[in-house]
């Protein structure tokens, strides 16, 4: 008996984005296809100018291709205007930096909680909900701390509450472990792989081998496509 495969969570078809700088026409993607899987760990990797966070900017609408499609479940979100695409950042992306771009004068539970406030979802709920996104990340204890309390791995982990906070669809990463020593950067993928464990689609952009093992698939890019995909069988 053949098993059934599940239709692709994210497609991306011939997918361009070119600027000009100075004049001249910088080819950032050159016709990327891909195919991501509903519960998919997938890494990202290559050399600086392959277009892998270019890649990722794509994917959480935080930019526009020059050409080309990117369907989320069937629907080309290239095609959404300026307010479907911040409704889709808002509600189905969730977002983690390698800086960690947290707001230094808040709690920890506030900064998790930050961006219900523009969701429109009132006090107790916006705290209840920090509180449970941070205690998943085994937080619980640190509530009321600040980034300047806490350590880098810390910053990173409220970073990920952050990015769950919305119950996103699709989590993504711009190399997570990349300000982090070994050791930390070991406990935050850790981390993101319970996330990845419990459901959530995950895209990582990372340039350390050892963070990639962590993924299911790695996608590796040069000049702007895909040159190779490899599966992580050891995952």
């Amino acid at each position: 008996m053949t098993e059934a495969v599940s239709s692709p969570f994210i497609r991306v078809e011939a997918l361009h984005r070119h600027f000009v700088l100075g004049g001249q026409e910088i080819r950032a993607l050159n016709g990327v296809n891909l195919s991501i899987q509903p519960g998919e760990f997938v890494a990202i990797m290559g050399p600086s100018g392959s277009g892998k966070s270019t890649l990722l900017n794509l994917l959480g609408g935080l930019d526009r291709p020059t050409g080309g499609r990117l369907l989320v479940e069937g629907v080309d979100i290239t095609a959404f205007d300026q307010d479907a695409l911040c409704r889709y950042r808002q509600r189905r992306v969730g977002f983690i930096f390698q800086t960690f771009n947290l707001l230094a004068t808040m709690s920890a539970r506030e900064n998790v909680e930050f961006p219900l406030i523009f969701a429109g979802v009132d006090w107790a709920e916006r705290r209840a909900r920090a509180e449970a996104r941070l205690a998943v990340v085994g937080l619980g204890a640190r509530l009321a701390h600040r980034p300047t309390e806490l350590s880098g791995g810390e910053q990173q982990r409220v970073a990920i509450a952050r990015a769950l906070i919305n119950d996103p669809d699709v989590v993504l990463a711009d190399e997570p472990t990349g300000n982090l020593d070994s050791r930390t950067g070991a406990e935050v993928m850790e981390t993101l792989t319970r996330v990845n464990r419990a459901g959530k689609t995950i895209v990582m952009v990372t340039h350390d081998e050892r963070v990639a093992a962590y993924a299911h698939r790695v996608v590796r890019m040069m000049d702007g496509a895909v040159v190779l995909q490899e599966a992580n069988h050891a995952v």
